[in-house]
């Protein structure tokens, strides 16, 4: 079997970014936190993709917002948090930390992260080296704190820092580059962040996507995995809060 990620850039305030995942034979595809319906409907009929899943990592509205209207549209099996299923009563599969399920022959591994949100999950897909995480684990960063205290926050982070180092990782949002300012202002004299900022400036200033990363990646330069303590992680998020 063959796979291909595409990417739809939302272009919306927030920087959204909607994943799709695509068996290439079949032309099945499922969409990750589908922030608006038409996008992904349009991007389907120009690519002649068939939609069966839709997964969630969480409840904000711009990580579900397309999908009732997607379940109109289309035969979805929709995926997502179960602790959340009060914010997102449309879930046809919720799904807990360790659970497991196929899209077309492919592994799907679940892995909760609270901090963001209190029942964020992220989808861990070992044959693609990826994993699709949401507002938990950004390029150079991660979400704010919502909903859950440092202590999860920070073990939830150590738990996407221990995936294989090759593992890509999709986020959400388009934040590289703030990130990577936030990253110069912590660690000035961290050469690996002074090499990746000036290469996602670049990036931007020619219209280009600063994603996928990698975990190996991450872990030279985002400052939220190179804190050794809770209270270190609260620190350094506080501060970036007001940056």
């Amino acid at each position: 079997m063959s796979f291909k990620i595409h990417v739809i850039d939302v272009q919306n305030q927030l920087q959204n970014y909607i994943w799709l995942i695509e068996n290439t034979f079949t032309k099945n595809v499922v969409a990750i936190d589908p922030t608006e319906a038409h996008l992904v409907t349009k991007y389907c009929q120009n690519h002649q993709l068939n939609l069966t899943q839709v997964w969630l990592t969480h409840w904000h509205k711009d990580h579900i917002g397309g999908v009732p209207e997607l379940q109109v549209a289309h035969q979805i099996a929709v995926y997502g948090p179960r602790e959340e299923l009060s914010h997102i009563p449309f879930l046809s599969h919720p799904l807990n930390h360790d659970d497991h399920f196929e899209f077309e022959g492919l592994n799907i591994e679940i892995i909760a992260v609270p901090g963001h949100t209190l029942g964020h999950i992220v989808y861990f897909i070992d044959e693609l080296d990826s994993v699709f995480c949401g507002d938990t684990l950004f390029a150079m960063g991660c979400g704010r704190m919502f909903e859950g205290t440092p202590e999860q926050f920070y073990h939830s982070l150590n738990r996407l820092a221990a995936l294989p180092p090759r593992t890509k990782v999709y986020c959400t949002h388009e934040y590289t580059l703030s990130n990577a300012q936030f990253a110069l202002h912590i660690e000035p004299d961290n050469h690996a962040i002074q090499n990746r900022a000036a290469e996602i400036r670049a990036q931007r200033e020619r219209g280009e996507i600063t994603l996928p990363s990698t975990i190996e990646l991450e872990l030279e330069t985002n400052p939220f995995l190179r804190v050794d303590s809770p209270a270190e992680f609260a620190r350094i998020r506080a501060l970036k809060d007001n940056f």
